[in-house]
């Protein structure tokens, strides 16, 4: 009965996890809504896209009495600010983003107008990043082991807090997370945006560190339970690392292309 509850709290934990991961970072779209006319709008504007070609970002617009432009420009660039109409497609306003380079951004912002001044959807412009197609064959192997790391982790960690043995659950996360993470996860950086690693010291990819970071602590918990079957101190403390870790949203300082390096 034991067993099964600590199964049970940490499938919460990981599936918690997995919707966190979802639902933030830089990549989730942004969602709202905005009152135009008499109209209300609800809008979702993305943040990633799988290139090649123009990203189209549609806000569903019955009116058409209503239209407006956009106005874009490189992220981060010393560009000017590129202004271009909305264009209508049935019930919807589109707004074409230039196509970029994998790991090219572009700060885009959506304005609306009917019978008065045209008004932004977002307060603040929104970045949307272009990458590359991933096969299925690295990216749900990546997902998967990543999220079974996180879920032998948890377990490992109540059965440290709970003195029961711990060496068998320490070497499965740390088999699913060198997998998951360092195997797969540059195989789908560099399908996504060429490069295998961005993180230290070649960049400052967050996911890449958090990974390294957090693997350096599951090598020493394996180490000592390989010696001891019961230890607890550092698997405790590796759970519990792996666990803040994924409160940070994926993504972060991510692959970019600085435009601002060009040449005038």
């Amino acid at each position: 009965m034991k067993n099964l509850l600590f199964w049970a709290i940490a499938v919460v934990i990981t599936l918690s996890s997995a919707i966190y991961q979802r639902t933030t970072g830089p990549t989730t779209p942004v969602r709202g809504s905005h009152e135009v006319s008499g109209e209300e709008i609800s809008f979702r504007l993305i943040r990633t896209y799988v290139r090649p070609g123009d990203a189209p970002v549609r806000v569903e617009v019955e009116s058409e009495d209503t239209g407006g432009f956009f106005r874009y420009r490189r992220y981060p660039s010393h560009d000017t600010w590129d202004t271009i109409p909305l264009l209508r497609e049935d019930n919807f306003l589109v707004a074409y983003i230039p196509g970029q380079p994998a790991a090219g951004k572009v700060m885009y912002q959506i304005f609306l107008s009917s019978d008065s001044k045209p008004e932004p959807l977002t307060e603040d412009p929104v970045i949307i990043r272009f990458r590359d197609d991933v096969p299925a064959w690295a990216m749900l192997p990546h997902i998967i082991l990543m999220f079974a790391a996180m879920l032998f982790s948890t377990r490992a960690g109540l059965a440290a807090i709970f003195r029961d043995k711990t060496r068998r659950l320490t070497l499965i996360t740390g088999i699913s997370f060198i997998a998951g993470g360092i195997v797969f996860g540059p195989i789908v950086q560099k399908y996504a945006f060429g490069d295998y690693w961005t993180g230290w010291p070649l960049g400052t990819d967050l996911t890449d560190n958090k990974t390294a970071f957090s693997l350096i602590f599951w090598i020493v918990a394996i180490i000592k339970t390989s010696k001891n079957e019961y230890h607890r101190s550092w698997v405790i403390t590796a759970a519990v690392v792996l666990l803040l870790i994924y409160l940070i949203p994926h993504s972060m300082f991510g692959s970019e292309i600085d435009w601002t390096q060009e040449q005038p």
